[in-house]
Protein backbone atom coordinates (compact mmCIF):
# COMPACT_ATOMS: atom_id res chain seq x y z
CA UNK A 1 0.00 0.00 0.00
CA UNK A 2 1.27 3.26 -0.91
CA UNK A 3 1.04 7.20 0.02
CA UNK A 4 -1.21 9.22 -2.39
CA UNK A 5 1.12 11.93 -3.78
CA UNK A 6 -0.17 15.41 -3.79
CA UNK A 7 0.82 18.34 -5.61
CA UNK A 8 1.04 21.22 -3.23
CA UNK A 9 -0.22 24.58 -3.96
CA UNK A 10 1.82 27.34 -5.14
CA UNK A 11 2.43 29.75 -1.64
CA UNK A 12 0.63 33.06 -1.42
CA UNK A 13 2.60 36.29 -2.74
CA UNK A 14 3.98 38.02 0.27
CA UNK A 15 3.22 41.85 0.68
CA UNK A 16 6.87 42.61 -0.58
CA UNK A 17 6.56 40.43 -3.67
CA UNK A 18 3.42 42.04 -4.32
CA UNK A 19 4.95 45.64 -3.67
CA UNK A 20 7.36 45.01 -6.01
CA UNK A 21 5.10 43.72 -8.83
CA UNK A 22 2.82 46.79 -8.58
CA UNK A 23 5.83 49.10 -9.19
CA UNK A 24 6.94 46.87 -12.67
CA UNK A 25 3.49 46.98 -13.61
CA UNK A 26 3.30 51.01 -13.16
CA UNK A 27 6.62 51.68 -13.87
CA UNK A 28 5.89 49.87 -17.46
CA UNK A 29 3.75 52.65 -19.07
CA UNK A 30 6.23 55.12 -17.99
CA UNK A 31 9.25 53.64 -18.79
CA UNK A 32 7.58 52.26 -22.74
CA UNK A 33 6.29 56.22 -23.22
CA UNK A 34 9.52 57.36 -22.51
CA UNK A 35 11.43 55.11 -25.01
CA UNK A 36 9.48 56.60 -27.45
CA UNK A 37 9.86 60.11 -26.33
CA UNK A 38 13.77 59.62 -26.53
CA UNK A 39 13.78 58.16 -30.07
CA UNK A 40 11.55 61.72 -31.05
CA UNK A 41 14.22 63.80 -29.78
CA UNK A 42 17.03 62.85 -31.69
CA UNK A 43 17.96 64.26 -34.92
CA UNK A 44 17.32 61.25 -37.11
CA UNK A 45 13.69 62.15 -36.31
CA UNK A 46 14.00 65.48 -36.98
CA UNK A 47 15.33 65.05 -40.09
CA UNK A 48 12.36 62.72 -41.19
CA UNK A 49 10.07 65.11 -40.20
CA UNK A 50 11.51 68.19 -42.19
CA UNK A 51 12.03 66.04 -45.47
CA UNK A 52 8.86 64.12 -45.29
CA UNK A 53 6.76 64.75 -48.15
CA UNK A 54 3.82 66.68 -46.66
CA UNK A 55 5.32 68.56 -43.78
CA UNK A 56 4.01 72.52 -44.12
CA UNK A 57 6.67 74.60 -45.29
CA UNK A 58 7.84 77.82 -43.63
CA UNK A 59 5.37 80.43 -44.59
CA UNK A 60 8.46 83.29 -44.34
CA UNK A 61 10.74 81.30 -46.31
CA UNK A 62 12.89 79.09 -43.81
CA UNK A 63 14.53 76.37 -45.83
CA UNK A 64 15.26 72.74 -45.13
CA UNK A 65 18.77 72.98 -44.25
CA UNK A 66 18.10 76.35 -42.11
CA UNK A 67 15.07 74.67 -40.01
CA UNK A 68 17.52 71.37 -39.50
CA UNK A 69 20.24 73.73 -38.26
CA UNK A 70 18.03 75.72 -35.68
CA UNK A 71 15.81 72.51 -35.02
CA UNK A 72 19.01 71.27 -33.91
CA UNK A 73 20.29 73.44 -31.70
CA UNK A 74 16.78 73.40 -30.69
CA UNK A 75 17.02 69.52 -29.60
CA UNK A 76 20.79 69.84 -28.48
CA UNK A 77 19.74 72.44 -25.85
CA UNK A 78 16.98 70.30 -24.22
CA UNK A 79 18.70 66.96 -24.04
CA UNK A 80 22.04 68.89 -22.61
CA UNK A 81 22.38 71.20 -19.58
CA UNK A 82 23.40 74.34 -21.83
CA UNK A 83 22.96 77.54 -20.64
CA UNK A 84 19.91 79.92 -22.02
CA UNK A 85 22.44 81.74 -23.70
CA UNK A 86 23.21 78.68 -25.99
CA UNK A 87 19.68 79.57 -27.81
CA UNK A 88 19.53 83.26 -26.91
CA UNK A 89 22.69 84.18 -29.11
CA UNK A 90 21.80 82.78 -32.17
CA UNK A 91 21.36 84.59 -35.44
CA UNK A 92 18.18 83.90 -37.22
CA UNK A 93 18.68 83.93 -41.39
CA UNK A 94 16.78 87.47 -41.03
CA UNK A 95 19.60 88.60 -39.30
CA UNK A 96 17.76 89.60 -36.02
CA UNK A 97 17.71 87.50 -32.50
CA UNK A 98 16.67 83.95 -33.61
CA UNK A 99 14.75 83.31 -30.36
CA UNK A 100 12.77 85.60 -28.57
CA UNK A 101 13.71 86.50 -24.72
CA UNK A 102 10.07 84.14 -23.86
CA UNK A 103 10.90 81.37 -26.84
CA UNK A 104 14.31 81.15 -24.30
CA UNK A 105 12.28 81.36 -21.20
CA UNK A 106 10.34 78.63 -22.16
CA UNK A 107 12.60 76.21 -24.26
CA UNK A 108 14.81 76.26 -20.16
CA UNK A 109 11.15 74.91 -18.59
CA UNK A 110 10.95 71.97 -21.31
CA UNK A 111 15.35 71.33 -20.95
CA UNK A 112 14.17 71.00 -17.23
CA UNK A 113 11.11 68.71 -17.64
CA UNK A 114 13.33 66.80 -20.28
CA UNK A 115 16.13 66.50 -17.54
CA UNK A 116 13.59 65.49 -14.46
CA UNK A 117 11.83 63.33 -16.79
CA UNK A 118 15.54 61.16 -17.73
CA UNK A 119 16.45 61.22 -14.46
CA UNK A 120 13.08 59.58 -13.14
CA UNK A 121 13.23 57.03 -16.04
CA UNK A 122 16.83 55.96 -15.27
CA UNK A 123 15.78 55.63 -11.33
CA UNK A 124 12.37 53.30 -12.62
CA UNK A 125 14.35 51.03 -14.75
CA UNK A 126 17.22 50.54 -12.20
CA UNK A 127 14.46 49.80 -9.45
CA UNK A 128 12.45 48.12 -12.17
CA UNK A 129 15.77 45.65 -12.85
CA UNK A 130 16.75 45.11 -9.46
CA UNK A 131 13.13 43.89 -8.56
CA UNK A 132 12.74 42.09 -11.40
CA UNK A 133 16.01 40.05 -10.33
CA UNK A 134 14.72 39.61 -6.93
CA UNK A 135 11.29 38.33 -7.91
CA UNK A 136 12.99 35.62 -10.26
CA UNK A 137 15.03 34.64 -7.42
CA UNK A 138 12.03 34.48 -4.98
CA UNK A 139 8.87 34.15 -6.56
CA UNK A 140 9.50 32.78 -10.26
CA UNK A 141 6.81 34.17 -12.21
CA UNK A 142 5.98 37.06 -10.33
CA UNK A 143 7.91 39.31 -12.61
CA UNK A 144 6.14 37.98 -15.64
CA UNK A 145 3.09 38.39 -14.35
CA UNK A 146 3.69 42.05 -13.35
CA UNK A 147 5.11 43.07 -16.75
CA UNK A 148 2.40 41.36 -18.22
CA UNK A 149 -0.37 43.37 -16.69
CA UNK A 150 1.88 46.50 -17.12
CA UNK A 151 1.99 45.87 -20.96
CA UNK A 152 -1.97 45.86 -21.10
CA UNK A 153 -2.01 48.90 -18.73
CA UNK A 154 0.23 51.24 -21.49
CA UNK A 155 -1.96 49.52 -24.42
CA UNK A 156 -5.13 50.99 -22.30
CA UNK A 157 -3.52 54.42 -21.67
CA UNK A 158 -2.51 54.81 -24.68
CA UNK A 159 -5.93 54.05 -25.98
CA UNK A 160 -7.23 56.53 -23.57
CA UNK A 161 -4.98 59.36 -25.31
CA UNK A 162 -5.41 58.79 -28.37
CA UNK A 163 -9.07 59.11 -28.24
CA UNK A 164 -8.58 62.32 -26.19
CA UNK A 165 -6.48 63.44 -29.11
CA UNK A 166 -8.66 62.14 -31.61
CA UNK A 167 -11.80 63.96 -30.01
CA UNK A 168 -9.90 67.24 -29.80
CA UNK A 169 -6.40 67.82 -30.47
CA UNK A 170 -6.12 71.37 -29.35
CA UNK A 171 -7.52 70.57 -25.77
CA UNK A 172 -5.39 67.27 -25.69
CA UNK A 173 -2.22 69.55 -26.48
CA UNK A 174 -3.26 72.14 -24.31
CA UNK A 175 -4.28 70.36 -21.83
CA UNK A 176 -0.46 68.17 -22.12
CA UNK A 177 1.18 71.18 -21.67
CA UNK A 178 -0.83 72.77 -18.66
CA UNK A 179 1.01 69.73 -16.91
CA UNK A 180 3.84 70.79 -16.72
CA UNK A 181 4.23 74.74 -17.97
CA UNK A 182 2.48 77.58 -16.34
CA UNK A 183 -0.22 79.06 -17.94
CA UNK A 184 0.89 81.88 -20.91
CA UNK A 185 4.09 80.57 -20.54
CA UNK A 186 3.96 78.55 -23.76
CA UNK A 187 1.96 80.08 -26.37
CA UNK A 188 3.24 81.75 -29.44
CA UNK A 189 2.74 83.99 -32.54
CA UNK A 190 2.58 82.07 -35.74
CA UNK A 191 5.96 84.18 -37.07
CA UNK A 192 7.77 83.37 -33.68
CA UNK A 193 10.38 80.61 -34.59
CA UNK A 194 9.55 77.83 -32.27
CA UNK A 195 5.60 77.61 -34.40
CA UNK A 196 7.87 77.71 -37.68
CA UNK A 197 10.75 75.07 -36.38
CA UNK A 198 8.01 72.57 -35.19
CA UNK A 199 4.60 73.54 -36.34
CA UNK A 200 1.42 71.39 -34.91
CA UNK A 201 1.79 68.74 -37.66
CA UNK A 202 5.31 68.21 -36.19
CA UNK A 203 4.28 67.63 -32.89
CA UNK A 204 1.08 65.50 -34.25
CA UNK A 205 3.76 63.07 -35.61
CA UNK A 206 5.77 63.09 -33.17
CA UNK A 207 2.65 62.28 -30.82
CA UNK A 208 1.57 59.32 -33.07
CA UNK A 209 5.34 58.26 -33.38
CA UNK A 210 5.43 57.55 -29.30
CA UNK A 211 2.33 56.38 -29.14
CA UNK A 212 3.33 53.25 -31.86
CA UNK A 213 6.78 53.02 -30.10
CA UNK A 214 5.13 52.13 -27.13
CA UNK A 215 2.42 50.14 -27.75
CA UNK A 216 4.93 47.93 -30.06
CA UNK A 217 7.13 47.04 -27.11
CA UNK A 218 3.94 47.16 -24.86
CA UNK A 219 3.29 44.12 -27.27
CA UNK A 220 6.80 42.69 -27.61
CA UNK A 221 6.78 42.00 -23.68
CA UNK A 222 3.10 41.00 -23.87
CA UNK A 223 4.40 38.20 -25.81
CA UNK A 224 6.95 37.54 -24.11
CA UNK A 225 5.99 37.44 -20.42
CA UNK A 226 3.02 35.27 -22.20
CA UNK A 227 5.75 32.81 -23.44
CA UNK A 228 7.17 32.80 -19.85
CA UNK A 229 3.78 32.37 -17.66
CA UNK A 230 2.59 29.56 -19.73
CA UNK A 231 5.84 27.79 -19.77
CA UNK A 232 6.16 27.91 -15.77
CA UNK A 233 2.81 26.96 -16.07
CA UNK A 234 3.14 23.92 -17.14
CA UNK A 235 6.70 23.17 -14.91
CA UNK A 236 5.12 21.12 -11.71
CA UNK A 237 5.61 23.53 -8.44
CA UNK A 238 8.79 22.21 -6.40
CA UNK A 239 7.79 19.85 -3.39
CA UNK A 240 9.31 17.82 -1.02
CA UNK A 241 9.68 14.62 -2.58
CA UNK A 242 6.98 12.41 -1.03
CA UNK A 243 7.66 9.56 1.17
CA UNK A 244 6.58 5.53 0.26
CA UNK A 245 5.32 3.25 2.78
CA UNK A 246 5.19 -0.34 2.06
CA UNK A 247 2.80 -2.73 4.06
Amino acid sequence: MSATRTTPARPRRTVVQRLLQGLLTLSLPVLLVGLGARLVATPAFLWLEYHRPGFPADRWGMGTDERMTFGSYGLDYIMNLAPPEYLGGLVSPEGGMAFTPQEVSHMHDVQGVMQWGLLLAGVLLVLSVLAGWWLHRRAPGAASAAWFWGSWLTVALLVLACVAALLGWETFFAGFHSLFFSSGTWTFSLSDTLIRLYPTQFWVDAALTVALVALVAAFAVMLVTTHRRRRLAAVPWAAPRPLRSRT
